[in-house]
């Protein structure tokens, strides 16, 4: 027989069934109605319910078949009006038998048939084989517990390839809780980065991105027919899934049942965490995300209480995955305590979600085998009121940095102090360097003013220093030398009465004739000459100490060495001039021959 897919839906005073039965025969519909059991057959489509109110056959059950999509559509009365029938999207549950609800463990018949096909992939008949000992009782009971409500145990002991990629202990079946514990702590220390944390801490563009995403839990309207509750709708491939359960049942004594909870609250924290990182699109990364952010399903971890979930998912949100943030870790916690405020068909929708992610994803789906597929069974059977009031509970729970035992605090405040000490110093370096380029450009100023100024003066003065070289020529004889220095190519007469060449005594004299005489000449250009002349009288020093010796050819002293000494201004005996080193650019130059036609100024 083929279990058709169907939906159950209520009004105040009906029972919807919906029912999808393609390709069957419209007149080979059988019901069975009593009670809370309902029985539907067409051939090859077989149906059973256990429901949880009752219903009664009394003429007002209607029925609707639509050929072209092959729904079956049936409302039946309720034996009481107004009453709310709860978990009717528990589709697994409902598939439960009769009188399945005992504590009595159902058997499962995974026989196949003989007629099944040979695997595609060709096998390797040479592999080495080894004889299975089967276990005995006492063997088994030494072996650790883990899986839903620690009732597993033997499972790794054939799986030791996948156990690497699916877990992170490497003995589950020989290591104690407390050891298991011990072992996870270690490892969330050793991996555990701080430069990591800083740069998220400090560089949270991205963190504060996600941080705005509103994952789709936070968008449920609440529901019409369960007070308290959010309506949660259930996809096709979901209520398929719903239906490929097998039903069970559980043994869990109270600290089993607890025990189940905290791990419960665990997986969905991680699953909050991985949908908010990546918006609501999983990826490959996915799987290891959820499995590495939960310790009960990364290390096999048993919790005492819930604040020992919520610092280990702390810690290794801190430790392991791409965004390593605390705000990430509080915004996951309350993500949760929605889920779980919701109620329990949010959970289980959730639920559905991690099962797929592992049922695609080899060998993550070993953890369904665990854990998921005993979750998404369980929590149907589970009574709403337990699901609010243990997100109540959540919600009071508190966490804070400290508590993670990482010192995250200390970490931070020695972070700022440094990037505080930086802007200090970037701050401090700023106006150095602006003031520098003040400074700079104020005294580029001063020098460009300076220079400028210094560059008149020097043209001024050494237009004054050669008018004044003239004057003194003309009232010396002895000045005249200057104006052979700056001309030293030029033939000078001598005197044997003293080593420095002069000029007639009326060069100057024929100069200021000649400039008065120019039509040109006013006041003012006489009057800056004559100055000139006076600034070039101040700056010429002649020491009167002897200066050549008596037996030096006068002739043997060359122009160039004329020139050189006077630049310099020394010599080791004698007269000589102490020039400043300024070049005058303003030259008088006189002809013995004929001064009144041949003076000109240059």
């Amino acid at each position: 027989m083929i279990t058709p897919a169907f939906d159950l839906s209520q009004d105040a005073n009906y029972l919807i069934l919906s029912i999808r039965v393609p390709y069957t025969r419209t007149s080979e519909f059988d019901l069975f109605i009593d009670g809370t059991d309902f029985k539907f057959y067409a051939e090859p489509y077989f149906l059973r319910l256990t429901l949880p109110g009752r219903i009664v056959e009394d003429g007002r059950e209607k029925a609707k078949f639509d050929i072209d999509k092959g729904l079956f559509t049936l409302r039946v009365p309720k034996e009481t009006a107004g009453e709310h029938f709860e978990g009717l999207q528990m589709l697994t549950s409902l598939l439960a038998p009769k009188g399945s609800r005992s504590a009595k463990p159902l058997v499962e018949d995974l026989s196949a048939g003989d007629d099944e096909e040979d695997d595609e992939e060709e096998f390797d008949w040479q592999v080495e084989q080894e004889m299975y000992m089967e276990s005995s009782e006492e063997e088994l009971r030494a072996l650790q517990k883990y899986g839903f409500g620690n009732q597993r145990s033997g499972v790794f002991a054939r799986l030791q390839e996948e156990l690497s990629d699916v877990i992170d202990i490497m003995n589950p079946e020989g290591t104690t809780a407390a050891e298991r514990r011990q072992a996870r702590l270690e490892a969330e220390a050793a991996s555990f980065s701080p430069d990591h944390y800083l740069a998220d801490l400090f560089e949270d563009d991205e963190v504060k991105g996600l941080l705005k995403f509103r994952p789709w839990w936070t968008k449920l309207s609440p529901s019409t027919e369960q007070e308290g509750e959010a309506a949660v709708s259930f996809t096709d491939d979901e209520k398929e899934q719903l239906r490929k359960f097998t039903n069970r049942s559980y043994l869990l004594d109270k600290t089993s049942r607890h025990h189940a909870w905290l791990s419960l609250v665990d997986v969905l924290l991680a699953y909050s965490y991985e949908m908010r990182s990546t918006e609501g699109e999983h990826n490959v990364e996915s799987p290891w995300t959820i499995r590495k952010l939960s310790g009960t399903l990364c290390w096999l971890e048993t919790y005492s209480s819930l604040q020992e979930v919520l610092v280990s998912f702390a810690r290794r949100v801190l430790c392991y995955p791409l965004y390593r943030h605390f705000a990430l870790v509080s915004a996951a916690i309350r993500d949760t305590t929605k889920i779980f405020q919701s109620g329990k068909a949010c959970v289980l929708k959730c639920l559905l979600d991690i099962h797929k992610v592992f049922r695609e994803n080899d060998p993550a789906y070993i953890l369904n085998d665990l854990y998921v597929t005993d979750y998404c069974i369980w929590i149907q059977r589970v009574k709403s009121k337990k699901v609010t009031a243990f997100a109540a509970m959540l919600q009071k729970a508190s966490l804070q940095k400290k508590d993670l035992e990482l010192e995250l605090e200390e970490l931070e405040d020695a972070a700022t102090m440094v990037v505080e000490e930086e802007e200090e110093g970037d701050k401090e370096q700023g106006a150095s360097r602006s003031a520098a380029i003040s400074r700079g450009d104020s005294s580029g100023a001063s020098s460009d003013s300076s220079c400028s100024s210094s560059g008149s003066s020097d043209e001024s003065e050494e237009s004054e220093a050669e008018g004044q070289v003239c004057t003194e020529s003309n009232q010396g004889g002895g000045g005249g030398g200057e104006t052979s220095k700056d001309n030293p190519l030029q033939p000078q007469p001598t005197s044997a009465a003293s080593p420095i060449p002069q000029e007639p005594t009326s060069t100057v004299s024929s100069a200021e004739r000649k400039v008065d005489a120019l039509p040109s000449a006013s006041e003012d250009t006489r009057q800056l000459i004559q100055e000139l002349g006076e600034r070039v009288v101040e700056e010429l020093k002649i020491s009167q100490d002897s200066s050549y010796k008596a037996g030096r050819d006068r002739s043997q002293l060359s122009t160039a060495e004329a020139k050189t000494g006077a630049t310099s201004g020394k010599s080791s005996g004698g007269t000589f001039l102490e020039l400043s080193p300024r070049r005058n650019p303003l030259l008088i130059v006189h002809t013995q021959d004929d001064p009144d036609d041949s003076d000109f100024i240059s």
